[in-house]
């Protein structure tokens, strides 16, 4: 691109030329791809994607601009966004102001006119990897270093990052009473549950076992978050204390988090589920939902393996019990979730909240709800 004035460089020396349009700098980190066709405003914003640079697949980004119901969290979390088109319209019905402004203003490096297709086969053959947006005057040899010092996803520990440092509660009434390790849920979670008349309360992930039955909840919430459950050996800790002893239920990270708890293995994907168009079967009905996903690290299956060949519930011998599949993965055949046989608790690998995404698995929160009233 003869008029570029910024590049997107990989790890491992491949170069996408573009243009920056957004907050000036450059960014480095994991770079990962989406494949929503909207939502990414809630893509920036969700605490998932710390540490992470963002390739939309939709070729245009920022068409209905950015606004404040689109916030996931109090700010954006993932470190640049990577685009073929971007538009910075403020002209659709809901929109406050237009996307790259806001980028800009969230200190949110982005980058347009990139080959997105050839990028995300990339990635796709090669794993994601650490690389980086870099204005076009920097040279090659300063970005690479940059990208070089960047840690790997394995083994970070970014929920302590994104999480809170003190309790925050929501909700009122008589409703369920729900204590959260909030390793970076998102709002649209919480507005599920508050929805559904259950009483929240968000604690920082470095919370004892003691502190959140203190207030002797209904039931324990593992929610989303970023980096590498097996680096969260603290939070697995707690959680083992938890489980038997109160209903557990995870989400995301929060699945992979009660799978380590129980005595089950996590290991990282090739390049992740990230998008809202990804088909789950659901076990216990038949039913195949069209569900949102952003995660890059699974659940190891009863065999060892990494994937599970039947649509069968099969089972895990678990520190505490048995455990049966719940959801299967159709794409890859991955683990999406688990039910724990003789103890109460439950998981599933993906978003039924859908902030942004298909609203196939909202019952899950009923479900969810339901199991801690005849737990």
């Amino acid at each position: 691109m003869a008029d570029a004035t910024a590049y997107v460089l990989l790890e491992d020396g491949t170069r996408f030329d573009g243009e920056a349009c957004a907050a000036e700098g450059h960014a480095v980190g994991e770079l990962v791809f989406t494949t929503g066709m909207s939502g990414y405003q809630e893509s920036m914003t969700d605490p998932s994607f710390a540490g992470q640079l963002i390739t939309f697949t939709y070729p245009h980004i920022g068409n209905y601009g950015a606004s404040a119901q689109a916030m996931e969290s109090d700010r954006a979390w993932a470190r640049a966004a990577i685009m073929r088109e971007a538009c910075n319209r403020e002209d659709a019905p809901t929109a406050e102001r237009g996307w790259l402004d806001w980028l800009a203003d969230s200190g949110v490096q982005g980058i347009s006119g990139v080959d997105t297709r050839t990028l995300v086969r990339h990635i796709r053959d090669a794993g994601a990897m650490r690389g980086g947006v870099f204005p076009a005057a920097m040279p090659e040899r300063d970005a690479r270093e940059l990208i070089a010092a960047e840690p790997l996803m394995t083994g970070q520990d970014l929920a302590s990052v994104v999480s809170p440092t003190e309790v925050t509660r929501h909700g009122a009434g008589d409703g369920p009473s729900i204590a959260v390790i909030d390793t970076g849920i998102k709002a649209s979670m919480v507005r599920e549950l508050l929805a559904r008349g259950a009483r929240v309360s968000l604690h920082p992930c470095s919370s004892t076992a003691e502190q959140l039955l203190a207030e002797d909840p209904d039931a324990v919430f593992l929610a989303n978050g970023p980096g590498d459950p097996a680096a969260l050996g603290y939070i697995v800790d707690t959680v083992r204390e938890l489980v038997g002893r109160k209903p557990v239920w995870g989400i995301c990270l929060g699945h992979q988090l009660l799978c380590r708890a129980v005595g089950l293995e996590t290991f990282k994907l090739p390049f992740g589920h990230r998008g809202a168009n990804h088909p789950v079967r659901d076990l216990q009905t038949g039913r195949v939902e069209i569900t949102s996903q952003n995660h890059g690290f699974a659940a190891v299956g009863p065999d060892g393996g990494r994937t599970i060949d039947s649509d069968e519930p099969v089972r895990w011998e678990t520190d505490f019990g048995a455990a049966a599949l719940s959801h299967v993965n159709l794409y890859d055949r991955t683990v999406e979730g688990l039910e724990l046989l003789d103890v109460p608790g439950g998981t599933v690998q993906y978003h039924p909240e859908a902030g942004p995404g298909p609203h196939d698995s909202l019952y899950l929160f009923d479900r969810f709800l339901q199991r801690i009233a005849t737990a």
